[in-house]
């Protein structure tokens, strides 16, 4: 053990040296002598403590792990796998005994029977006590005359503060003028790539500055260091870091020296015979450099203030104390008249804009403003009959327009009513049906237009007025509807709002409850007990086909639902499970939407969900929607609801009241468009003053982020200079998804091709997996959307028949490429259980975050 051996003696010694400490810190605070015997019967417990932990402390700390360990090994122990702090303990209880140093022997030997040399420690203890007293005081004395000098720099600096500032003002003024003189523009290509080299774009031009901050904003030209959040960053140099060193190096030879001047006579005396020297201006400065710190900041703020001009014209003018003071008196009377002004030009634009805002947007939104029409609101809980008895109402009228949530409800109303004699067309901006002599529209909501007319117009699912994204689709159907009759069907907790937002229109109300009660399983649900009519709700496509696979995997026959099947594919999965051929459904919680199933039970494997920021806990209402899904009069008079986890929790959030909703959703409507073009024509602006715009009480506004997003792409373009601009909002609104680059591409495109004149571009159309055919599907759905924009209606046949075949193409997928989505960890590729919530294994998790927490642990 040759750390052990060599450690030994310098842990003896420095025992040594404690020792002495403790000895002259006893002494010293002794009026007389005391004996050698009384001290060690006072410190006794303590001197035979100091080598305990002298020598525990630095053989802990000095000897390496693999010397402990053998050290322990040779004793017996097994140390193979013991953690750090196991093997720390051990060895330092093998070191209490090892080899113990007598440092009450040592003591002993060294002052009992020594009464001169015992005399002679208290003696030279006394002196250094003394010594340190003194000097103390002397530090006392020392600190009392830097506090007086700062004092005194205080008032010099509160009383003389503006002609300290007129002198930087000129010496700011000089370096100015020689800068835009001397110096050249840079402008950086990439702020952050500091590899690439400045652009030099020639000399200044001062009158492109007004204020002195707008110049220091200018790049220098070099790189420099700067601190952000405690960590070194490189960053291109503006000029503010470099006037702020000048004034600063200025300030802090200027202010000492002037101090110095008027600091009393008395006090530099006091300071020569206390420090032995002169007081100089170094000293001034080192005493007051908290105060020059301040100072600098003040100046640094008030120079920027000025206008540029102002500083530069003063450059040639010698410095005089009362001429500088006159000028800089004068220069301030004129910015603050300038800012005067400049604030009243503010006012006045703001004021304008107020009344143009208010002209723009003001009445749009006002709920109380509603036309002569009947209302009759439809109010109860899911699966209640509410749009049965809205469809019966429009069926009976002369025309009708039915306004859906989803292209597939609005596929489904369209089959229903042709099928039962009720002439239908379909529209829903992918596709169009049109049916002859059709008075009868079933529709997406987004493809309502406030001008045409019907007798009676359904509007579903109206609670959806209030998602932040779609809402004001719905506020547009309920509030512009030219008919006789409107029907609008919602949830329970939307009726206040819905009430509130008609406010003293004609308003029949009909509420419904369930005929099929709700029943709670008290038993958590596992996928052994899946039966025929289940349907299984999670919140991703991936969880659906991975749960699908393991059904199927297990021999039952299984129909999905998810968000990006295309309709046509889940309609076909609807019907399976409709007729049979398939026992249970898979779905995410697009099955909670409008859609009349058979089914028996509804089963969540997931208790939560991800909204696109984090994931949450379901609220009520979800929880409300998609459960009452279960149970079908005539086919299951009970409509039961499982769990897989926390029953209690979630059957509280089933039966629970819910607070009514008050807050529903706006965005433009065409009369905002019509009156913003009597003022600007670009869109630009318009999505500026939309951001300013305050929405009415009960209101939110749509925040039109999509639309934003596609017409940064196609701003300053010859796209936006030759679109109408309502036309070009009508294409940036198109109903796809904005999350895919491929089909933001094709978005892109197809308008290049618009102005231009040129064939639209063929969509992208893959078929190697199954995502790639859902992708394609919505290629040419955004084709589709495009082709009926501009009346292309012969052409869209074509592709309308192309997207079928890729339909159906994807439900045969869904029969064979099912089988690929077995739930494995994505590390070491184990089968993973039916309900794990996490992509990874247990023991890969505990793997990964033991190494996390150990791998840069030294033992």
């Amino acid at each position: 053990m040759s750390k052990l051996i060599t450690i030994y003696p310098q842990a003896i010694e420095h025992t040594k040296t404690k020792i002495y400490e403790d000895i002259d810190r006893y002494l010293e605070a002794k009026e007389t002598l005391p004996t050698f015997e009384q001290y060690i019967t006072d410190r006794s417990h303590y001197i035979e403590q100091i080598w305990v932990n002298v020598w525990l402390n630095k053989a802990t700390n000095d000897v390496p792990k693999n010397e402990k360990k053998q050290f322990l090994s040779e004793k017996g122990f097994e140390v193979q796998g013991v953690d750090r702090k196991l093997l720390n303990k051990l060895f330092r209880d093998e070191m209490r005994t090892y080899q113990p140093f007598d440092a009450m022997g040592w003591i002993k030997e060294t002052f009992a029977g020594y009464e001169e040399n015992w005399e002679k420690r208290y003696l030279d203890a006394k002196d250094h006590f003394l010594k340190r007293a003194e000097q103390k005081q002397l530090e006392e004395q020392k600190q009392a005359i830097r506090s007086e000098i700062e004092d005194t720099a205080v008032g010099i600096l509160e009383e003389q503060y503006d002609l300290f500032y007129l002198y930087v003002r000129h010496f700011v003024a000089q370096q100015l003028a020689a800068d835009l003189r001397n110096n050249v523009k840079f402008q950086a290509v990439d702020p952050f790539a500091l590899e690439e080299k400045l652009v030099d774009q020639g000399a200044f031009n001062p009158s492109a500055y007004t204020t002195v901050a707008a110049f220091f904003e200018e790049l220098t030209g070099d790189i420099h260091k700067t601190l952000n959040w405690g960590r070194s960053t490189y960053e291109y140099q503006t000029y503010f870091f470099v006037y702020e060193s000048l004034i600063s190096d200025y300030l802090s030879e200027l202010i000492p020296e002037k101090v110095l001047a008027e600091l009393p006579l008395e006090l530099k005396d006091e300071f020569l015979k206390t420090f032995k020297e002169k007081l100089s201006a170094s000293f001034v400065k080192g005493s007051i450099a908290q105060l020059l710190y301040d100072v600098e900041g003040y100046m640094i703020e008030d120079i920027q203030a000025e206008y540029l001009s102002d500083l530069v014209s003063l450059a040639e003018i010698p410095f005089d104390p009362r001429v500088h003071k006159a000028r800089f008196e004068r220069d301030l009377q004129e910015r603050e008249r300038k800012q005067r002004e400049e604030q009243a030009e503010i006012k006045r634009k703001k004021e304008a804009e107020e009344r143009m805002m208010k002209d723009i947007f003001g009445a749009e939104y006002d709920p109380s403003l509603q036309r002569h029409v009947r209302y009759v609101l439809h109010i109860g809980e899911t699966n209640t009959g509410k749009t049965h008895h809205a469809l019966e109402k429009m069926k009976a009228s002369a025309s009708g327009l039915y306004l859906a949530p989803l292209r597939l409800l609005a596929l489904e109303v369209y089959d229903k009513l042709n099928a039962e004699g009720t002439p239908c067309s379909l529209k829903t901006g992918e596709e169009e049906k049109i049916v002859p002599n059709a008075a009868h529209i079933s529709c997406t909501v987004e493809m309502f237009h406030e001008k045409e007319v019907y007798d009676v117009v359904v509007i579903d699912e109206a609670q959806m007025i209030t998602d932040k994204d779609r809402g004001f689709s719905w506020y547009k159907a309920i509030t512009k509807a030219s008919a006789e009759e409107v029907h609008i069907i919602g949830s329970k907790n939307s009726k206040t709002m819905l009430l509130e937002l008609l406010g003293d229109a004609n308003i029949e109300i009909h509420e419904y409850s369930r005929d099929t009660p709700l029943e709670v399983e008290t038993k958590e649900f596992h996928i052994k007990h899946i039966k025929k009519g289940d349907a299984l709700i999670c919140f991703s496509r991936r969880r659906v086909l991975e749960t699908a696979s393991r059904l199927q995997n297990d021999g039952h026959s299984v129909s999905m639902i998810y968000g990006s099947m295309p309709p046509e594919t889940r309609k076909k999965q609807i019907e399976q499970f409709n007729k049979g051929k398939t026992k249970v459904i898979v779905a995410t919680d697009a099955i909670g939407m409008g859609l009349n199933l058979p089914i028996r039970r509804i089963v969540f494997l997931e208790n939560e969900k991800f909204d696109g920021t984090r994931r949450r806990l379901l609220t009520s209402q979800e929880v409300k929607q998609i459960a009452g899904r279960a149970g079908r009069k005539g086919i299951y008079d009970i409509g039961k609801v499982a769990f897989t986890s926390d029953i209690k929790k979630m059957r509280n959030l089933l039966v629970q009241v819910d607070e009514p909703v008050h807050t529903f959703s706006i965005a433009p409507t065409n009369s905002v468009f019509e009156r913003f073009q009597r003022y600007y024509r670009d869109l630009g602006t318009f999505f500026e003053l939309w951001g300013k715009f305050e929405s009415p009480k009960g209101t939110k506004k749509a925040s039109l982020a999509e639309e934003k997003s596609l017409y940064q792409m196609i701003a300053g373009t010859e796209i936006e200079a030759r679109l109408p601009l309502m036309d070009l909002y009508g294409f940036l609104h198109l109903p796809f998804s904005k999350n895919e680059p491929v089909l933001t591409r094709q978005w892109e495109e197809t308008m290049y091709s618009i102005i231009q004149g040129s064939e639209l571009p063929e969509p992208m159309i893959k078929d190697r997996s199954l995502e790639e055919l859902e992708l394609s599907y919505k290629a040419v759905g955004l084709h589709l959307l495009f082709l009926y924009r501009l009346g292309e209606r012969t052409e869209a046949i074509y592709w309308e028949r192309l997207r079928e075949q890729i339909s159906d193409q994807v439900q045969d997928r869904l029969k064979t490429d099912i089988k690929k989505f077995v739930k494995k960890c994505k590390t070491c590729g184990k089968k993973l259980p039916w309900d794990h919530s996490f992509p990874t294994c247990d023991s890969c998790y505990r793997e990964k975050y033991r190494r996390y927490r150990y791998d840069d642990w030294d033992f």
